[in-house]
């Protein structure tokens, strides 16, 4: 517990007390007597053990409301006054008492818990201040205990698990009345109010939307399924029961009589007028189980009974309902999987188709290209041999030119040589390759002396052989 939190630090306090003054008094009477307390729930009666009276709670001045400690994100305060294993028993059935003047706001009855559930009874109070209401406190489920949320004083009525608590409170705000200019006005539609004693009246007809079964916790099996809204997690301004308040739940939690061990869920006071010491004083009282135009005690159990296994059952129809949602959640989660399965084998298959087209497409230009390549190097070999073919007949016209013009040659060589044997017959020599003809000398004439020149030798071609041949 938080040591800035008044009430609870308090309340931790008086628990230790209690405690200390029980094993004090265990310890005495151990020697003596041996009894012996059976687990039961609300069926089964236990030993009645001592009580210690209560105490006073609070060191503060009462007068002066304190506010309950805000969480910082606005949400609703979720700490505890009491934690148990098992869940509280459903709400007695009682009438509201008359309200005893002006001014009173009636806070509706519930059970505490300290050690084994209490009955702290319905009363009218007198708030710590006008224009403030009061938010009656509830059991919850919290996961692996009950948990419950105290209740405060605000400027509007929170958040109390949807509980019917009845006369005004029925699971949501309070129809029980409202503040007009500093004075409180009561709906006698769901109060029980005297006319002639308190005149700030109005009458209002409550459609109740909620199921009456006196269902006294939220969540849980059985429990209500009512959750909070926006406005209830509203961050307001909360103030901790008055004084009063406290000493009326400590003398509930000292009579061992409101207990469930002793009363099976049905206690003697269902609703007090005022809130104040049980013993100490007589105030008006109600019987839950002898308030008149009430249902009998077995009759309520029964109706408690089957409204405990109506409640399982939705509990059990929702949980189905809940469990086929899932299968259905998993059977659209498997058909969007295999889905998906198809679309990536279809877009595999057509990648792969795609990727093929591409790589025929590409063998295609490849041949392409090297039917290309092989018929212009078939090009290239055909030109190549027209060219070889063409300088093969050039060489061989120029052989046969040098043939023809080595035959001219020879003949004019031999045209020379006849005609040099006939010029001078006396004369035979023999040429030798690379000699010149010997010159033959003329006869000197009658007239003046010329020099005799020999013939000259006929013109040459290029190619014509000018030596003489081998005889």
């Amino acid at each position: 517990m938080s040591a800035n939190h008044p009430i609870r630090s308090s309340s931790a306090i008086l628990s230790s007390h209690k405690a200390l003054l029980r094993a004090a008094i265990f310890g005495l009477a151990l020697p003596l007597v041996a009894c012996v307390v059976p687990d039961g729930g609300y069926d089964q009666p236990q030993q009645p053990y001592p009580y210690p009276p209560p105490q006073p709670v609070y060191t503060q001045d009462p007068s002066q409301p304190q506010p309950y400690p805000q969480p910082q994100d606005g949400s609703y305060d979720t700490s505890y006054d009491a934690t148990a294993n098992e869940p509280p028993p459903p709400l007695p059935v009682y009438e509201q008492p008359e309200c005893p003047g002006p001014g009173y706001i009636w806070t509706p009855g519930y059970w505490g818990y300290n050690g084994g559930y209490y009955w702290v009874p319905g009363t009218w109070v007198e708030p710590p201040q006008p224009d403030v209401y009061w938010t009656p406190g509830y059991w919850g489920w919290a996961g692996s205990v009950y948990a419950f949320h105290g209740g405060y004083w605000g400027p509007q009525v929170g958040y109390y698990g949807g509980v019917n608590y009845g006369h005004g409170y029925e699971g949501h705000g309070y129809e029980g009345g409202r503040w007009d200019r500093g004075q409180f006005q009561y709906n006698r539609a769901v109060n029980n109010i005297n006319v002639e004693r308190v005149h700030n009246t109005y009458n209002s007809t409550v459609i109740n939307n909620v199921t009456v079964n006196n269902t006294s916790y939220n969540g849980g099996p059985g429990g209500t399924r009512d959750r909070p809204d926006a406005q209830d997690r509203g961050n307001q301004q909360r103030f901790r029961p008055t004084q009063e308040q406290m000493q009326h739940q400590n003398a509930a939690s000292g009579n061992h009589s409101m207990y469930v061990s002793e009363n099976r869920g049905q206690p003697p006071v269902g609703a007090i007028q005022r809130p104040g010491m049980f013993g100490n004083r007589t105030p008006v009282q109600v019987p839950v189980n002898n308030a008149p135009g009430q249902r009998p005690q077995e009759q309520v159990r029964q109706q408690q009974d089957q409204q405990r296994q109506q409640e399982q059952q939705r509990f059990d129809q929702q949980r189905q309902q809940q469990d086929q949602q899932r299968q259905q959640e998993q059977q659209r989660f498997d058909q969007q999987r295999q889905q998906q399965d198809q679309l990536r084998q279809q877009a595999d298959q057509q990648r792969n188709s795609e990727q093929q087209r591409l790589q025929d497409q590409q063998r295609q230009m490849q041949q392409q290209q090297q039917n290309q390549q092989r018929q212009q190097q078939d090009q290239l070999r055909q030109q190549q041999d027209q060219l070889r073919q063409n300088q093969q007949q050039r060489q061989d016209q120029l052989r046969q030119q040098q043939g023809q013009l080595q035959q001219q040659n020879q003949q004019r060589q031999e045209q020379f040589r006849q005609q040099q044997q006939q010029q001078n017959p006396q004369q035979q020599f023999h040429r030798e390759p690379g000699n010149t003809p010997p010159t033959v000398p003329q006869r000197p004439s009658s007239a003046q002396p010329q020099p005799q020149r020999a013939n000259p030798p006929p013109a040459h071609t290029q190619h014509e052989d000018v030596r003489p041949k081998p005889q």
